[in-house]
């Protein structure tokens, strides 16, 4: 059998685990099921300054690896560029060598901040990039050609990226399921005592204040307490009293800061909560709407409806045909 050739292209700078997160999965891969074949490649990428790029202890120790070559990266059927912070300006050589393998039919993909060299060099134009939510004003500015996500992971056509973190493990699982089925990336979850088997289009968690743009106190506070009562939701004069303030003034807090009222945002709050439970469990629809505080199925289906525009049922089954992972899908609802 001949091996699939998966390279990775590491910048300066770029930390083990980024790294190990992807060649772990491949390697539990051919440790449950010895007929899979991958050749990793591990190259050093340059810069056009690469003094700057590297830090000052990069002398102590550094990712294994050859400097890249032309002829390092021949032959590759998948390439991955990895970065922790984005890089500076990528060398000419190498931003000719990468068009070139792109052109010849490689795959390619960035993971982390190794999304800003692919578009630096136009190869993210047109499509889809999962982007760490802590670069997604800088990528959008600098790059508006690409589509700029707040994803786990995007695959659009031929390019893969990964927000950073454990979302690299989560596209690999994906490469594997793609080249070799959804009941081998479940095998390597299961040894890898991963929960589950997250999607691309998952969004990334984003820290409160970051997702709420701002860091009102009150505000804060508020939302906490709706996300930690969920299944028994609070009224909205219970919400105030425990903040400390009065009705009123917790309307306007939200009013100027969320452009909603508190009843507005918790209700939609629950609604994203049941919408990822259908997702990503087995449970009956009725049971997600009574765990997200909801009072009878008619009303949490009404409400999902109005919000998302189409019904839990619908939406989970819409969902479900569409996932590359079928074997870890829920089953289907009865009735």
């Amino acid at each position: 059998m001949t091996a699939h050739r998966i390279g990775f292209l590491v910048w300066p700078g770029t930390k083990a685990l980024t790294l190990a997160l992807a060649e772990e999965a491949l390697s539990v891969a051919r440790q449950v099921h010895p007929e899979v074949s991958y050749e990793r490649v591990v190259l050093h990428a340059e810069t056009a300054d690469a003094a700057a790029d590297t830090p000052a202890n990069a002398g102590d120790w550094r990712l294994p690896g050859q400097p890249w070559s032309a002829a390092g990266l021949e032959g590759l059927h998948k390439l991955f560029l990895l970065a922790d912070e984005p890089p500076g300006p990528i060398s000419a050589g190498l931003g000719s060598a990468l068009k070139q393998l792109v052109r010849s039919g490689c795959m390619i993909g960035g993971l982390s901040a190794g999304v800003y060299p692919l578009a630096q060099l136009g190869l993210l134009d047109g499509y889809r990039a999962a982007v760490h939510w802590r670069w997604q004003d800088d990528f959008s500015e600098r790059f508006p050609k690409a589509i700029a996500t707040s994803h786990l992971f995007d695959w659009d056509r031929d390019r893969m990226t990964a927000c950073g973190g454990l979302s690299v493990l989560d596209l690999l699982l994906a490469v594997l399921a793609r080249d070799h089925g959804a009941e081998l990336a479940g095998a390597v979850s299961e040894e890898l005592v991963v929960e589950r088997i997250r999607e691309g289009g998952e969004r990334q968690r984003i820290p409160l204040q970051n997702r709420l743009g701002s860091s009102h106190p009150k505000l804060t506070q508020a939302v906490l307490l709706m996300e930690a009562n969920i299944e028994e939701p609070l009224t909205t004069d219970e919400i105030a009293q425990h903040v400390c303030v009065s009705r009123r003034q917790l309307e306007r807090i939200f009013k100027q800061y969320l452009n909603r009222v508190p009843s507005q945002y918790y209700l939609e709050l629950r609604l994203n909560k049941a919408r990822q439970m259908l997702m990503q469990t087995s449970k009956s629809i009725i049971q997600i709407g009574l765990s997200c505080g909801f009072s009878s199925g008619p009303h949490f289906s009404s409400a999902y409806r109005n919000f998302f525009g189409a019904t839990p049922r619908e939406d989970r089954n819409q969902r479900r045909s569409n996932s590359p992972f079928e074997l870890s899908s829920v089953p289907a609802e009865r009735g």
